[in-house]
């Protein structure tokens, strides 16, 4: 069963019509890119399923029932188990407060534990992106943009969410640390059956990462599937035209 799902999904800016008819899903471990050259909607949809916008059209399910924001019961749950990791690391955390508040933030703001409880769950995140306890009494100007994603990732998962919804999760890093963060929401997939949604511009990204993919243009899917059935067989003019520019990464990643 789908844990995140978006039904015939539209919405519209004034006239503008930026997401048209759209559906997509994802279930427990899965991986699905979500593709396409700026302005095709892409960071619409990730707001629809955020939560943060309501389709004009269509719904956004979660555990198959509608979304609806006005039901605080279903919200809070929702947003224990959807959380999202922005594109830059730089600008994403909060450059005045220690790592230790900024990865517990999703629990103090929902409620979910606190004290002794919180600062054994901010720990286990930080082990569980690689990184050591001495992280927590810094500030985040003292690392790497490779190690700041982490810490994103961390603050992430520290809710033990179902889903993740990354939005350009990797563009802003070098390519040796691309990979590294990859593998990383690899690992966290494997070991917890987390779900992913990963928007993105870069398909070399979504094809080591998803399972499926989903292209849009001008706001519609013009074509979804299997990522090496997108990547290897596109069927549509414009997913070719998105192929013919992957780039190559390298096989194997060294360390930070």
């Amino acid at each position: 069963m789908s844990i995140l799902e978006l039904q015939g999904a539209g919405f519209a800016y004034g006239h503008r019509t930026v997401v048209d008819d759209v559906t997509l899903s994802v279930s427990a471990g899965e991986a699905v890119g979500l593709v396409g050259e700026s302005g095709a909607g892409k960071s619409t949809i990730l707001a629809l399923l955020l939560g943060l916008a309501t389709p004009r059209t269509g719904s956004v399910l979660f555990d198959g029932v509608p979304l609806d924001r006005r039901d605080r019961r279903l919200m809070r749950r929702f947003r224990a188990n959807v959380q999202t990791v922005f594109q830059d690391p730089y600008s994403s955390l909060d450059p005045r407060q220690r790592i230790d508040r900024i990865v517990a933030e999703p629990l103090r703001s929902l409620g979910i534990a606190r004290g002794d409880e919180a600062r054994r769950s901010v720990m286990d995140a930080v082990a569980a992106v690689g990184l050591d306890a001495d992280v927590l009494r810094r500030y985040p100007h003292e690392f790497s943009g490779g190690q700041r994603q982490r810490i994103a990732i961390a603050r992430a998962i520290v809710s033990k969410p179902r889903v993740l919804l990354a939005d350009e999760p990797v563009s802003a890093l070098d390519v040796t640390t691309r990979i590294q963060v990859i593998e990383l929401l690899q690992a966290l997939r494997r070991e917890t059956g987390l779900a992913l949604i990963m928007v993105s511009h870069d398909l070399s990204a979504v094809a080591a990462l998803c399972e499926r993919t989903v292209v849009l243009q001008h706001g519609r899917v013009v074509e979804a599937g299997s990522t090496g059935d997108v990547l290897h067989a596109p069927q549509t003019a414009y997913a070719r035209t998105l192929v013919s520019a992957i780039p190559r990464l390298p096989s194997s990643p060294t360390a930070e």
